[in-house]
């Protein structure tokens, strides 16, 4: 095969005050035409650091690139990118080397339209009329399976769903026809049918154009599905590398193994799942497995119990177009018709694809969004019949931990204070002091450490932050919990660590869970019942949730069970 890039002894470092640290530690591979590399690891390895060096994105100061080289060979000659100065790699980035990047929500101008932002893309580096390059950003709005691409064009970014921006960028990023695709975690945000589109339609472009392709994931069943060789990174360095059939079948280096190890499986069910440190510490961690029969003990139990909520009818209507007197004409039916109940001590599951309702249906339920019909009644009171002061008692008992934990937290806050302020909202606890000291607890709860109280969001990571907003939605004391994705942005150690921690709490708690993903796998481990909610915004199917698994009945149903990436049956 014809290399297209090769990176040799890569050395990056990051300085913070007087000390410097290594985030990418002396690193070679080599990318071919046609192939596809996949680069795993945890949050923190130096996946990411490296493909922005390729693209010349490290932010210096504080980063620098400290030796190595990046070879690319896409024109015929050997160019040394790290080389190249500003203007010379605007050349190369989006034209010859283009770049889906992991957070579609910030990497989209929030004020321009979504067809303006790849029409530009498609201006710079190409020559032909902006009408063509309409034409173009369509047709790969309608390659990258969006939905009313005619609308999308004229659509701001927060109009549409997370899956659907990830869409959009993906759109972006192969709209100038690069030789080389770096794709850092450009499914982690999408369902699990989305995704299996996305990577179907990476593979086929990829045939189509002979690109080569870094994919960056931390997930090893999406290497499995699209790559042909995998590297695993671990703390800057490369622990292992090998074809993708040979790494799953015969793991050798303990890290490897115990990424394998964190996904929930989808055959069995543990009562703890194993994480990374197990295996990196060699601990003998025995998973233990919950039988069937348990199970069914421990529901007929759960049952038993009174209804906490009731959803009756609920319809969530969004306006779409309105006439020229201001009268709305269309909506979209977010939410259309849904029932059901959940009971004390439940976990019910909410899966579907993006923009199916799942989210706009939690947010109806504690009032975030404005339902349109239907009762949601909670312990005996219907929520939509009060006022904000009447409403105000609920809302300490039914608490929300929201998808994102980069824009759940303010910036200038310290966490401790963040974590404190619905406690003074509300009036927990009689003074400043017992807060912190609750506060304290509460963070050591969720395993950090007291003196992060004064620490601020950005001092730490991903599953960092997401533990703070577990601790925070904790803070008052409530019996019901909304997780909106709450696992989605992490990678599988991480996540891991939080379904666990989220089990652990639920039983010392006596928590309530509603628990929303496109994950069906990790839906699977943590819940009792599922809904499965299709495109339309009704209720497909609702059933215990190994009942789903076994028995999908229906056509929606099994096509989001068939499109979880098999990559775990290697096992």
């Amino acid at each position: 095969m014809e290399l297209l890039l090769e990176i040799k002894n890569l050395e990056i470092k990051f300085s913070s005050g007087k000390d410097e640290f290594t985030a990418v530690n002396n690193i070679s591979f080599s990318l071919h035409k046609g192939e596809t590399i996949g680069v795993v690891g945890e949050s923190g390895s130096g996946k990411s650091v490296t493909s922005l060096s390729i693209m010349q994105l490290i932010p210096s100061p504080p980063g620098k690139i400290s030796g190595g080289e990046i070879n690319y060979y896409g024109r015929g000659e050997k160019i040394n990118l790290l080389a190249l100065n500003e203007k010379q790699m605007r050349e190369y980035r989006g034209k010859d080397i283009a770049m889906i990047f992991q957070e579609p929500m910030t990497s989209l101008n929030p004020v321009f339209t979504c067809g303006d932002q790849v029409v530009e893309a498609i201006l710079l580096h190409q020559k032909c009329s902006k009408k063509e390059a309409k034409e173009k950003t369509i047709q790969l709005f309608k390659e990258v399976q969006l939905p009313r691409p005619d609308d999308i064009f004229e659509a701001y970014p927060h109009q549409l769903s997370g899956g659907q921006k990830q869409r959009v960028m993906i759109a972006m990023a192969l709209s100038c026809e690069p030789s080389v695709l770096i794709a850092d975690e450009p499914t982690t945000a999408l369902d699990v049918t989305v995704q299996k589109t996305i990577l179907e339609l990476i593979s086929s472009i990829q045939k189509k154009r002979n690109m080569g392709i870094i994919f960056i994931t931390h997930d090893l069943g999406v290497v499995a599905e699209i790559a042909d060789r995998a590297i695993v990174m671990h703390q800057g360095k490369i622990v292992e590398e090998n074809t993708v059939e040979n790494l799953f079948q015969n793991p050798q280096h303990p890290y490897t193994k115990g990424l394998l190890a964190c996904k929930p499986p989808l055959d069995k069910r543990y009562q703890k799942l194993p994480v990374v440190a197990d295996f990196l510490n060699e601990s003998a961690f025995q998973a233990v497995e919950i039988t069937a029969e348990e199970r069914k003990i421990n529901h007929q139990k759960l049952y038993e119990n009174e209804a906490v909520l009731k959803v009756n009818h609920l319809k969530t209507y969004f306006p779409l177009k309105k006439n020229w007197l201001g009268k709305t004409t269309s909506f979209v039916k977010a939410v259309d018709d849904v029932s059901f109940e959940v009971y004390k001590g439940e976990t019910l599951g909410l899966v579907g694809e993006s923009g199916c309702g799942k989210t706009t249906l939690g947010r109806s339920i504690l009032r975030l969004a404005d339902a349109t019909e239907g009762e949601i009644i909670y312990k005996g009171t219907n929520l939509l019949s009060l006022n904000n002061k009447e409403l105000n008692p609920f809302r300490k008992k039914m608490q929300i931990i929201f998808q994102d934990p980069y824009s759940s937290l303010n910036p200038r806050i310290p966490i401790g204070k963040a974590i404190m302020e619905p406690m003074n909202v509300h009036g927990i606890l009689d003074s400043k002091k017992q807060r912190e000291e609750y506060v304290i607890n509460l963070l050591e709860k969720v395993s950090l450490k007291a003196e992060h109280f004064y620490r601020y969001p950005h001092e730490f990571s991903g599953g960092q932050r997401q533990r703070i907003c577990i601790a925070r939605a904790l803070a008052l004391q409530p019996e019901f919990l909304i997780c909106d994705e709450s696992v989605s942005s992490l990678d599988v150690s991480v996540q891991a660590q939080v379904l666990n921690l989220l089990n652990d709490l639920k039983r010392e708690f006596a928590l309530t869970y509603i628990f929303i993903s496109h994950d069906l796998s990790v839906v699977k481990f943590m819940c009792d019942r599922m809904i499965v909610m299709n495109k339309h915004g009704k209720i497909e199917r609702m059933d215990e949730a190994d009942a789903i698994y076994n028995d999908p009945q229906t056509e929606y149903t099994r096509s989001l069970i068939d499109a979880i990436p098999k990559g775990l049956t290697f096992r």
